[in-house]
């Protein structure tokens, strides 16, 4: 089986591969050592359509594929893992679940601008005794006459304090679990609804990752999205497609590690020789090509399920935890072929190396997906 891509896939893939080698690859020096939010990247990649690639070019989007949109962050993240992951979340759980689930009217008010960049998306699930399990979510939504009021926190954010629209989950009717979870559209002047702590974190430096904190805010029943108690169902139904976007995410880190360390092995030295020519390099860089090949095939196999409609929970699953494995193990390697140069900031492998870590754990840990897959086996 060989990847073979469309004509516009084909132009999106050049488009976006030689807008982050132009434009993004400035700004990586300044969001390491600043970790400050490259918002004005953010605004140039909206002239481009880049943060509504897959939507409806009614609501304001490009109206690409799947697949074009998984290759648009294959691309940026061979680049800057950072911008990846915020165009990631943006799209993936921001903006889907509102095209997906959204009225009318919530679609006419918020998709557009979240396509034409106007407006950064956020997805808020997690909570300090909420990760794999969603059933812990503490945040109660209670519903008052004419609207909600949501009290309770939310950590690990993505996007968090620059985002303006949040895809907020919270527990409407206690007794059913999971089944009682509604889901929100909540506006970042929401009275009542404050940032806590920002985190500071191993990688993706310039991505913002923060507390929600909601103390009696008052949400407009308008803004629930889907029905009561829908909330579960709507997050599962976009976690695969999220996952296959970190799963793209990994693979451009790993792609990007496997290219530096074969340009570097061809001119760096010693005993005499080229490292290329030494038989051990060899090995490494022929096992890191594969894994990378092998990474490329699930991701772009559970791509083309979502793309076409099918069932790819599986799919979805296998391909992140195997592309993030991957891209652990590949940068790796590339920074045992630098040598002492891959433990410097200088070279780009110790950042590939930071952010290939957090691809094993969000978007549900690889040992959470393992028991996804384990569980449609038996």
């Amino acid at each position: 089986m060989e990847l073979t891509w469309t004509t516009k896939q084909k132009m999106m893939q050049k488009l976006v591969r030689q807008f982050a080698e132009k434009h993004i690859q400035p700004h990586i020096s300044n969001m390491e050592e600043t970790e400050t939010f490259p918002l004005e990247l953010m605004e140039e990649m909206s002239k481009l359509g880049f943060m509504g690639i897959p939507i409806p070019t009614n609501l304001g989007g490009v109206g690409a594929d799947f697949i074009s949109y998984i290759i648009a962050l294959e691309e940026i993240s061979r680049v800057s893992a950072t911008v990846g992951v915020i165009l990631a979340v943006h799209t993936s759980v921001a903006t889907m679940p509102i095209l997906n689930y959204g009225n009318e009217k919530q679609k006419i008010k918020y998709v557009n601008d979240l396509c034409r960049g106007r407006k950064i998306g956020a997805f808020a699930l997690t909570e300090p005794q909420a990760g794999s399990d969603v059933s812990k979510i503490q945040t109660r939504a209670v519903r008052e006459k004419d609207r909600y009021v949501l009290t309770g926190n939310k950590v690990f954010i993505t996007n968090s304090e620059v985002a303006e629209v949040y895809i907020v989950f919270a527990v409407t009717d206690p007794s059913m679990g999971t089944r009682g979870i509604s889901a929100f559209i909540v506006e970042k002047d929401t009275p009542g609804f404050t940032f806590g702590k920002k985190e500071k974190k191993m990688g993706l430096n310039g991505s913002s990752t923060g507390e929600l904190i909601f103390d009696q805010a008052k949400i407009p029943v308008s803004q629930l999205l889907g029905k009561e108690d829908q909330g579960y169902e709507i997050a599962l139904a976009h976690l695969a497609g999220g996952r296959i976007g970190i799963g793209a995410q990994a693979l451009g880190i790993a792609k990007s590690a496997l290219e530096h360390s074969v340009q570097y092995v061809k001119h760096r030295q010693q005993f005499g020789k080229p490292l290329a020519n030494m038989q051990a390099v060899q090995m490494k860089l022929a096992d890191m090509a594969t894994m990378v090949e092998a990474a490329r095939l699930l991701v772009y196999r559970a791509a083309s399920y979502k793309q076409e409609g099918k069932a790819c929970r599986q799919e979805a699953s296998m391909a992140k935890m195997f592309a993030s494995d991957v891209a652990m193990k590949v940068t790796t390697e590339a920074i045992q072929i630098f040598g002492e140069n891959g433990y410097l900031r200088d070279y780009p492998m110790e950042r590939l190396f930071r952010d290939a870590k957090v691809t094993q754990i969000y978007e549900g840990t690889n040992e959470i997906q393992r028991l996804v897959v384990a569980g449609t086996l038996t």
